[in-house]
Formats: C-alpha cells, sequence, structure tokens
C-alpha cells in the first residue's frame, strides 16, 4: 500500500497554455530551477488534450509537482526561437481545477496520433 506522503510526491499539476506560447523559466519551492542540482530540466508534458475559448485552443500540460511556478510567453509566428516580450508568471492547478475548467469549456479535443 502507498502511503499518503508518497502519493503527494508524485502529484501533478497541470496548467493550459494558448497555441503558439511556449515556457521560459520555471520555480520550485527554493527559486528558479536548478538543473545542476536536480540534475535534469523539469518534466513538463504538453498532452493531447485542448480546450477552445473564444477561438483560440489551450492545451492541458502536466507538470511534476516540485514545479511551483512556469513562466510562459509568446512566440513569433514562423520564427521558432522568437519571443515576443510579454511574459506571464502561470499558476499551476490541480486536478479537481483542471476538471472544473473542462466542464465549462466551449469545446474539448483529444489531438492524439
Amino acid at each position: 500500500m502507498l502511503c499518503l506522503d508518497c502519493r503527494v510526491k508524485w502529484a501533478v499539476k497541470y496548467f493550459f497554455l494558448a497555441d503558439g506560447w511556449t515556457v521560459g523559466n520555471v520555480w520550485e519551492s527554493g527559486g528558479p530551477w536548478n538543473e545542476g542540482g536536480w540534475r535534469r530540466r523539469p518534466q513538463i508534458k504538453r498532452t493531447s488534450l485542448c480546450i477552445l475559448e473564444h477561438g483560440e485552443k489551450f492545451f492541458l500540460h502536466e507538470v511534476e509537482n516540485a514545479v511551483h511556478m512556469v513562466e510562459v510567453k509568446p512566440v513569433l509566428p514562423g520564427e521558432e526561437g522568437q519571443v515576443i516580450g510579454q511574459v506571464v508568471l502561470k499558476r499551476l492547478i490541480n486536478a479537481e481545477e483542471t476538471i472544473q475548467i473542462l466542464a465549462r469549456a466551449e469545446a474539448i479535443y483529444n489531438l492524439s496520433g
């Protein structure tokens, strides 16, 4: 049987990110993510699930529990890696909040395959 502390350690957090935006800096509890200390990059995965809100696609992303906040920024169309000066800090949400957002979305798409 798995203890509660073990389950919390492996819990997943989520955020929705508009199509055309990318993840920038990542923060953990002690400040900016330290790849040297963790010996790896933070685990952030874009899922195949997206919602439509006001005509714009927002993809659901999963993040490991150690991540507390992410910086997101728009990418210039056709210029991968080039970002516009606008940056937003994104608060992460839990599974219950994710379900609430999905329930009130205009449309939900599974873009797998």
